[in-house]
């Protein structure tokens, strides 16, 4: 049975108790909800008079979170949505002044994201910028910086509860993680409105947080809509405690979760239910479903519309009288706590507090944007009248209103056209305030999108790899199961997991036999289920642990992209490097047979994952390189084994475990005179086979391996050896288009590789559609050495056909 938090008072707890005869606190509770109300009505009105650009705010949630406050401890972790101000109010984590700056996308004073998230998107430090190192978690509220994609935080909500259970089972970080985790007590509290429970998402975690037992704690404020879309057509029997029901647990031995229903305006059964709920979550890891039904949205969905659209006059007059504040009041009236009076007080000194605030928020914000407008007005004073062009732009900048700084930079630039002529020494000042400003953008809104600390993965030393004179031969797949070894053996807080990673130690055997030896905590299988997965990593690496999740083959990453590019991606980046998560996503791709199983869309994951690395390794020594580097960072990355390389014979290093191969610097493998070949993964031993052929021919091939795409060649390695060559082929097993394109573009745009060519560039690729399965069909759909003669030849002999004998 759905257990019922409307309670009669003496079945509450003497903690309970305690609480809710403290007057004090109890009235404090009022004003910060008071508070969060009056920010969320003051919130729109910034924005319908042009001062803020867009708003969603938290109004009618207040009374449930400041209960939730109660239950929330240091250490713990809150993985949200965009409508939990108050609950940031109660916990301290978010002034006034913070909320408006947000609002404002104030870059300075917004201590959230910096101006790159909209307002009600919270995050804490979780790592220090400078040093990568971690902050000390168990001392302070923690709030991983929230995402706006529907239920986009369920996915690393699982990981951060998931933590704790490692921290729990593991002897050896108990005693070197004080300072992230206190034996695995800390629960990961996850909010969502009520209509984003119809994700996909929200089903595989809740499911994965069952079966794993883990102390998720998911918080459901049910208003009765998602948008304009009432919950009947959202949720089946129109409520997601009762749709759960199959999931709840019957006894303390079985895996399902625990499911409270409660009323958004009980202040005391809120508080009452909450602290029961996560008491028992922290000592058991039962995850707790907490549906608040009830709860009212006062201004409707957000400031670009209105809720009087879609809702009833019947269900408006009844979201008036069931308003969770106005029912807490009469509540505080009815014990004595407070008289009527005295609580009206409270709620004018809120709307007073929440003005003010507001007013220094909005000073703080605009001084600086003033002083900049300030100083081109000075400097256009100092402009001779030029041409009428350059007096209208003068009179422009009069009109303009609490103007945005790009409105300001915008209006500049036009004057720096208007002025092209004008003698240097005149519009110097101009050229000068522009540049300054260009630069202050560039700060603001492109730093921090990779790691710049002193961890960061293009710091890590370069460890040259050594062979014996005599170097064993191993399969591939025994090189890199031997690496993991290595690595599990040094490093507690390494974790691998994902389909069939545990017990046979994944398909292609890179874990084979390590289950047994390191524990089920440690290497373990999940259920079929890539975009939980990836929160779980994502999870995981924020506190502290280094997850290696696996996605058994690349094509399977489509499904886990989402939480990839949403948020794994972006994460240092829209916290503006306050956090991190050094997440390692290993998966196996290119070249085997089938659609599904012979996949390389690198086209679509480097457009979707800059703010994570790319690795594209040859075989397994790179691979065992580039992962070493990877375990010495605070970066993200995405390592692409080559499917069809676990079998090949390779050189056994003696240094294995220890070299490194730095990012970003492609490998010369065969010097050439004729032409440069670029290529990565797979595509390397297709090239160099082609290359054998063309031997015959007299024709010298430049070899280059670029290793990694996300960076790519930052040393600039390929067009020094198209300054030679002249000529170049870039060759990948995507689409036309895809990374061929971007590392074309890369070379002959961003490096000027165009200066130096003879002949045109041309590209190697799959065809359109994916691999067939039919035993030929790799052949005659992706590049194969043939391919790669005929490509060649044919554009030599176009530049010197007097070289060889013939045509093809």
């Amino acid at each position: 049975m759905i257990e019922n938090a409307i309670v009669k008072e003496q079945s509450y707890s003497k903690v309970t108790k305690a609480i809710l005869e403290d007057k004090a606190a109890v009235l404090k509770d009022f004003e910060t909800c008071c508070i969060s109300r009056e920010a969320s009505l003051l919130a729109r009105k910034e924005v319908l008079t042009g001062k803020a650009k867009f708003g969603i705010t938290g109004d009618g949630k207040e009374v449930p979170q400041v209960a939730l406050a109660k239950a929330f401890k240091k250490g713990d972790f809150r993985s949200g949505y965009y409508r939990d101000q108050t609950l940031m109010f109660a916990l301290d984590l978010c002034s006034i002044e913070d909320y408006f700056a947000q609002l404002y996308a104030d870059t300075e004073n917004d201590p959230f994201s910096k101006g790159r998230q909209m307002n009600n998107h919270f995050a804490t430090a979780l790592v220090d910028p400078t040093t990568g190192a971690f902050t000390e978690h168990t001392q302070q509220y923690n709030v991983i910086s929230d995402v706006s994609n529907t239920a986009g935080q369920f996915p690393r909500a699982l990981g951060l509860a998931e933590a704790s259970k490692h921290y729990r089972a593991s002897k050896t970080l108990k005693n070197k993680s004080q300072d992230l985790s206190i034996d695995g007590n800390e629960i990961c509290f996850a909010t969502v409105g009520d209509a984003s429970t119809s994700e996909g998402i929200f089903w595989e975690t809740i499911n994965a947080a069952g079966v794993m037992q883990v102390p998720l704690f998911i918080n459901v404020w049910d208003d009765g809509y998602g948008i304009s879309v009432p919950k009947k057509y959202q949720t089946v029997k129109s409520s997601i405690s009762k749709a759960l029901k199959g999931m709840q647990s019957e006894d303390e031995e079985d895996n399902g979760i625990d499911i409270y229903y409660v009323k958004a305006g009980d202040y005391a059964g809120l508080i009452d239910t909450y602290l029961k709920a996560a008491q028992k979550a922290r000592r058991s890891h039962r995850p707790v479903l907490f549906h608040v039904d009830d709860v009212t949205q006062p201004q409707g969905h957000s400031t670009s519309g209105s809720h009087e659209r879609y809702k009833t006059k019947e269900r408006l007059q009844w979201e008036r009288e069931n308003d969770c504040i106005l029912l807490f009041e009469q509540w505080i009236n009815e014990q004595g706590l407070a008289s009527p009076e005295e609580t009206a007080e409270i709620r004018r000194e809120a709307k007073k507090a929440v003005k003010e605030g507001r007013n220094r928020a909005w000073k703080q914000y605009f001084a600086p944007v003033k002083n900049h407008l300030d100083r081109l007005k000075a400097i256009y004073k100092e402009l001779p009248k030029y041409n009428e062009a350059l007096q209208a732009i003068k009179n422009e900048l009069e009109m303009l209103i609490n103007p945005f700084l790009s409105e300001i930079l915008q209006n500049a630039k036009r004057a720096k056209y208007a002025t092209i002529g004008m003698e240097a020494e005149t519009r110097a000042e101009l050229l000068s305030w522009i540049k300054s400003i260009e630069v202050l953008g560039q700060e603001r809104y492109h730093s921090k999108l990779y790691s710049d600390s002193k961890r960061s993965a293009l710091r890590v030393p370069v460890v040259p790899v050594k062979y014996a004179d005599q170097p064993e031969k191993k399969s591939g797949y025994e090189i890199i199961n031997a690496y993991f070894d290595k690595k599990f053996a040094e490093d507690p807080r390494l974790v691998a997991f994902g389909e069939d990673v545990g017990h046979i130690g994944d398909v292609n055997q890179g874990f084979a036999g390590l289950q047994k030896k390191y524990g089920k905590h440690r290497i373990f299988d999940t259920g079929i289920r890539e975009w939980s997965i990836m929160g779980q990593a994502i999870g995981l690496a924020a506190r502290g642990l280094r997850p290696i999740a696996e996605i058994q083959y690349l094509d399977y990453l489509i499904y886990g992209l989402e939480p990839l590019s949403d948020d794994l991606a972006t994460l240092r980046w829209r916290s503006a490097g306050q956090q991190a998560a050094p997440a390692i996503i290993r998966t196996r791709g290119h070249r085997l047979e089938g659609i599904w199983h012979a996949g390389s869309p690198l086209g679509m994951i480097l457009n979707s994952l800059r703010g994570m690395y790319v690795l594209t390794p040859r075989d397994m020594v790179q691979a065992a390189g580039l992962y070493n580097t990877l375990l010495q960072s605070d970066d993200p990355a995405l390592m692409i084994e080559c499917l069809n390389g676990y079998r090949l014979k390779e050189n056994v290093p003696e240094n294995l475990g220890e070299y490194t191969v730095p990012l970003g610097v492609p490998e010369v493998l065969q010097k050439g005179t004729d032409l440069t070949l670029v290529t990565y993964g797979s595509c390397v031993r297709v090239a160099q086979q082609g290359m054998e052929l063309l031997e015959k021919t007299g024709i010298s091939v430049e070899l280059i391996d670029v290793q990694t795409l996300l960076p790519f060649d930052l040393e600039h390695r390929i067009v020094a050896s198209l300054k030679k060559t002249n000529r170049i082929l870039f060759m990948d097993e995507d689409v036309p288009g895809g990374a061929s394109a971007y590392m074309m573009q890369k070379v002959l745009e961003e490096q000027g590789g165009y200066r130096y060519l003879d002949s045109k560039p041309i590209s190697l690729t799959a065809k359109d559609h994916r691999t067939p399965y039919g035993s030929d069909g790799d052949y005659f759909t992706k590049p194969n050495p043939e391919d790669v003669f005929e490509a060649v030849y044919q554009l030599i002999y176009e530049a010197d056909p007097a070289r060889f004998k013939g045509k093809l």
